[in-house]
């Protein structure tokens, strides 16, 4: 009896979860997404733990210690182990900083592009008509310009700042998000279900956001993922041109900007930098290929 009562319950927890269960199966057989995913949990934590685990202060100076060389120059001390930069600080410490910089513009950025597309799309993709024609034209003369050159003027009429930096680029990458909801609300609305909710009675909201949003989130997660990594490169761009997070911030972008001229003579103080956006983003890209191959039903069958 005891015997049958376990197998039972270890049954219902087994039944509990078929989904992640599936969703993982299909996701670690990319082993460039499990790898980028491991990389990204591993920012998450350094960002988190930042306090702990950085050597010194993002913004402590030390004046004796001036462009100091990595620690495996024959120049180098264990003190600062990737160097420092012009004004004596750590690089090591500034740039585990700089990762919650980087990870905070990524999920403000997104979530921003996300609420405002889908909300434009489901719209759109609803109620058509004249509704979807305004929509559709103000997305695509939005595409019509090059996302950094629009993030740049709105930044420049806003002001200089990590703030307008975020709302300019979520402004930018949100019109992606809104054609994808778009299309995916067309091709759900005529479905039987959403037909018999609407003769069963159900308002437009209800039929927007609990019976058509729900089935459009498999494409809306992939295109959130593959977006982080695009305002991260943005913000960083923006970052490096002055228009975005202003010194002494930690962030990536902008140190690459304060170490542009000192290329030649200190080349660390910009390759460091340059290489935590670089493996970032790769991460980031991975994991949203693994995301896609594990949320298209399409992609399963193959």
């Amino acid at each position: 009896m005891a015997v049958q009562e376990q197998a039972t319950t270890t049954g219902r927890k087994a039944s509990r979860f078929p989904r992640f269960r599936e969703f993982w199966y299909y996701f670690s057989q990319n082993r460039g997404a499990v790898m980028g995913l491991a990389v990204f949990v591993g920012l998450v934590l350094l960002a988190a733990f930042a306090p702990l685990i950085a050597p010194h202060a993002p913004d402590a100076q030390d004046r004796d210690a001036f462009l100091a060389p990595p620690v495996w120059d024959a120049n180098g001390s264990w003190k600062y182990i990737l160097g420092t930069d012009p004004v004596g600080r750590d690089i090591l410490s500034r740039l585990i900083y700089g990762a919650q910089y980087s990870l905070l513009i990524g999920a403000i950025v997104v979530t921003l592009s996300v609420v405002g597309g889908t909300i434009l799309g489901l719209l759109a993709g609803y109620f058509r008509g004249w509704v979807d024609v305004v929509i559709s034209r103000v997305m695509d003369i939005i595409l019509a310009f090059p996302s950094l050159l629009l993030a740049l003027v709105m930044v420049t009429i806003l002001g200089p700042s990590l703030f307008n930096a975020m709302l300019a680029i979520a402004l930018v990458l949100q019109p992606h998000f809104a054609r994808l909801v778009r299309a995916a609300a067309m091709a759900e609305y005529s479905r039987e279900y959403v037909v018999a909710a609407r003769v069963s009675g159900a308002r437009h909201m209800r039929l927007m956001f609990l019976t058509i949003l729900p089935n459009c989130l498999g494409p809306l997660i992939v295109q959130a993922t593959l977006s982080f990594s695009n305002a991260i490169l943005e913000a960083a761009a923006l970052g490096f041109l002055g228009l975005g997070a202003q010194p002494p911030t930690p962030e990536w972008g902008t140190m690459l900007a304060n170490a542009r001229e000192f290329i030649q003579r200190a080349p660390w103080v910009v390759t460091f930098p340059g290489l935590a956006i670089l493996i970032t983003v790769l991460a980031i890209n991975l994991m949203g290929d693994g995301l896609r191959d594990a949320l298209d039903p399409k992609l399963k069958r193959s």
